[in-house]
């Protein structure tokens, strides 16, 4: 009798050791400390990585308080690259827990992966060169060259429904658009406003905005298709974030010095 009661506490003690969340879930695997999230390496003010190795913009802290609130402290993070045409096939592949990567929630999207959210609300914007006075808006590239990256809806926006005659210029990565568009290769970016806002901060002599916003693109946190769960324990992390004000004070330390006026949270629609 003795030597079963020991064998059944060391049992107990190992299972505990190994963590008896359910790994199949993305608070599950939470348990064990450590999350795998998705980001931008090349957008100035929402997710960036340095020359020196540190990760910084708003989506970064986000993606901190979020895992934060799973139990996973910053020193458990590891952030993963997630380019466009990769954020649904990391979620799918089991290469990271949750994508917060300026992830705008489609239909289409949703056919693969679950959201949690809106976090952010923003409108797609063109940026060209500082020179540049005969672009105004999207209706006015027919004959241009528009660059926008691979897998993003941006650029097909411009064709459908502004410009049937402008050229489109994929690249990987934005900052591959903006060196192109400094080079005078393609004519005008596009993308989410706030992101060209972080260009246009970092190169005022150079870049500028033009027009207004002609979309409305709401950023969801990508995870995985079927896991409820999570997304609702991701919902209450960002709800709670915008309600402490750490929302607020995310944005004005990261997106408010481009001048880019912060917007009003939105409200949580992507719910289980």
């Amino acid at each position: 009798m003795i030597r079963r009661a020991v064998l059944l506490t060391a049992v107990a003690v190992f299972a505990t050791a190994c963590g008896s969340g359910d790994t199949s879930t993305v608070i599950g695997r939470a348990d064990s400390g450590k999350l795998t999230i998705g980001i931008r390496y090349d957008q100035p003010g929402l997710s960036e990585r340095r020359l020196d190795g540190r990760y910084v913009g708003f989506d970064v802290d986000v993606a901190k308080y979020v895992a934060n609130e799973l139990g996973v402290e910053e020193g458990g993070i590891t952030f993963k690259e997630a380019r466009g045409a990769a954020r649904e096939s990391m979620l799918e592949n089991g290469e990271a827990d949750l994508i917060i990567a300026s992830y705008s929630i489609t239909d289409a999207r949703k056919e693969k992966v679950a959201f949690a959210g809106p976090y952010f609300e923003t409108g797609q914007g063109m940026l060209v060169r500082y020179t540049e006075n005969s672009i105004q808006g999207p209706e006015t590239m027919n004959g241009r060259k528009l660059c926008s990256v691979k897998g993003s809806t941006s650029a097909q926006k411009v064709k459908s429904d502004f410009a049937q005659q402008v050229q489109i210029i994929e690249y990987g990565q934005y900052s591959d658009c903006v060196i192109a568009l400094m080079a005078g290769n393609v004519d005008a970016v596009t993308t989410d406003e706030v992101i060209l806002a972080g260009f246009a901060a970092e190169n005022p002599e150079l870049l500028k905005l033009v027009g207004k916003t002609f979309s409305k693109e709401r950023y969801g946190i990508g995870v995985p298709k079927g896991d409820a769960e999570s997304r609702d324990a991701v919902n209450k992390a960002i709800e709670k974030m915008i309600s402490s004000g750490e929302w607020k004070r995310a944005l004005e330390r990261n997106v408010g010095p481009s001048g880019y006026e912060i917007p009003q949270p939105p409200q949580i629609t992507e719910k289980s």
